[in-house]
């Protein structure tokens, strides 16, 4: 069984002290099927008054408050966890949502209407039409082929363009401009499930190399930033990981950490500070993900 360690750690630097409003983070993920937490670890300075809660979608978050002023602010979040993930081939669908298009069930209707609802404008047609490119490429309309097809279309079509600004692209300017982060690429591919009528949500994570697990040896992956995907409702499979940034089906190389119904809510540090406009010098972000293995259990958290 995979067992990871994360130590994701943010430092923002400034040129002189400066105060600092309350943080907010979300950087520890919740137990579940497939993903059994062994050891956590937050460590703020300067030192702050934590204390945590649930958002309105059962992320954990937690809140910082701070008495002094400093130069630097430095968070470091740390978890150990074993990871069960889900293969691609073991997402089994409820028959009658095996072809598209299918209705949700009535009683889930009230619970899901606000994630099957387009969120962004999209004024000149953009996103519906490449949407039903995937519907008009798959003849039997099978629901898994037409999702798999778009995720895979992303990565091959719009071209990976990492950058350091906070906030995601609307998905019709990826689609127009061509390029994108993981965040806009998740994005895109959730208002493109939507026009088809899928229910779809923002998820905020962390990724890593499952090939190089079990080499015999430790092995430190990841691009050094958090990562972002979709998932989209699936009746019978429920909420089903679609990665368009590496074209994966299925949660293989994926840490859930947060998930939102927009990529707004799930802001992994956000704070504020009080100092003059040039007294911020920059901040330095990284994330190292040591995976290995333990011999295997009989079933999840």
């Amino acid at each position: 069984m995979t067992v990871l360690t994360v130590v994701h750690r943010t430092t923002y630097r400034y040129a002189r002290p400066v105060r600092f409003g309350a943080h907010r983070m979300m950087m520890r993920p919740r137990d579940s099927y497939d993903l059994r937490l062994l050891a956590t670890g937050l460590t703020v300075r300067p030192a702050a008054q934590l204390r945590w809660r649930d958002d309105v979608f059962g992320n954990s978050v937690a809140i910082a408050q701070f008495d002094a002023g400093a130069t630097e602010l430095f968070v470091e979040s740390m978890f150990q966890a074993e990871h069960y993930p889900l293969p691609e081939s073991q997402v089994v669908i409820e028959d009658y949502a095996r072809t598209w298009p299918f209705p949700y069930d009535s009683s889930d209707i009230p619970d899901l209407s606000r994630t099957i609802e387009r969120h962004y404008p999209d004024p000149a047609h953009k996103v519906g039409p490449w949407a039903r490119r995937f519907v008009e490429a798959t003849p039997d309309n099978d629901t898994l082929s037409i999702l798999t097809a778009m995720v895979k279309a992303i990565p091959a079509e719009l071209t990976y363009n990492p950058r350091d600004e906070m906030g995601t692209q609307s998905p019709v300017t990826t689609l127009t401009g061509g390029t994108g982060t993981c965040r806009d690429f998740a994005l895109l591919m959730m208002e493109a499930a939507r026009s088809l009528g899928f229910a779809a949500r923002f998820v905020s994570g962390y990724l890593y190399d499952a090939d190089k697990i079990g080499s015999g040896k430790d092995t430190v992956v990841g691009a050094g930033a958090t990562h972002a995907w979709a998932q989209i409702y699936l009746p019978g499979a429920g909420w089903v990981p679609f990665d368009p940034t590496n074209a994966l089906v299925s949660d293989r190389n994926l840490i859930r950490v947060a998930v939102t119904r927009d990529p707004t809510q799930a802001i992994p540090l956000a704070g504020s500070f009080t100092g003059g406009p040039h007294d911020f010098l920059g901040m330095d972000v990284s994330v190292e993900i040591t995976a290995g293995t333990i011999a295997a259990k009989s079933g999840g958290a």
